[in-house]
């Protein structure tokens, strides 16, 4: 028996009310780019809009004119969608409240999450929504999860609560120190002065 080995997301499809709402929101707010639009191949009475989330994938909607939005927030029961986060860059995050409060879109405000911040709002729908921002860049050739991954190992060791930023540089310091060769003998912190 083998893995059906997954290499990212593809899409995610939800459910929406009618096509100018999908459009106002995912393109109107979030700024994702409106790239195409088909019949819905399993229903033709639907139309199913596609999203271009910022890195090519794809946010797609089914929308129906007869439905309307209702901003009740959507189930969280076991196996309900409980949000869906995504990354804006550190710029972006920082207008992020002004911009929501300029809609008067109700929001969080800002969320310590230890490596990164979040800001949470629901779409038109009542989908939450997470606007994350990483406080790190990986280092050159790593991605965000192998520096998470590394500086969970460093957290668990040192029996700390949950991943901050000493984790994260720590864990950005391991990565590269593994990866990068030296011709010194001793790669010790020093101090020179």
């Amino acid at each position: 028996m083998q893995k059906l080995q997954s290499q990212g997301v593809h899409h995610i499809t939800l459910t929406g009310a009618n096509r100018q709402t999908s459009i106002d929101f995912w393109e109107g707010v979030l700024g994702m780019p409106f790239v195409f639009e088909q019949p819905n191949l399993d229903k033709p009475s639907e139309s199913h809009l596609y999203f271009d989330p910022g890195d090519g994938r794809l946010i797609t909607i089914f929308t129906d004119e007869s439905r309307k939005p209702d901003s009740r927030r959507t189930p969280t029961e076991p196996g309900c969608v409980h949000h869906v986060a995504f990354s804006v860059s550190r710029a972006t995050f920082s207008q992020a409240v002004k911009r929501l409060d300029e809609r008067k879109i109700a929001h969080s405000g800002v969320r310590d999450r230890g490596f990164m911040d979040s800001i949470y709002f629901t779409d038109p729908l009542g989908l939450l929504i997470e606007l994350a921002s990483y406080r790190f860049e990986p280092p050159l050739g790593f991605t965000h999860a192998d520096v998470l991954m590394e500086a969970h190992k460093i957290r668990v060791s040192r029996g700390d609560g949950n991943i901050a930023e000493v984790h994260l540089a720590d864990a950005i310091e391991a990565l590269v120190t593994r990866r990068n060769a030296s011709l010194s003998a001793d790669r010790s912190p020093k101090n020179p002065y």
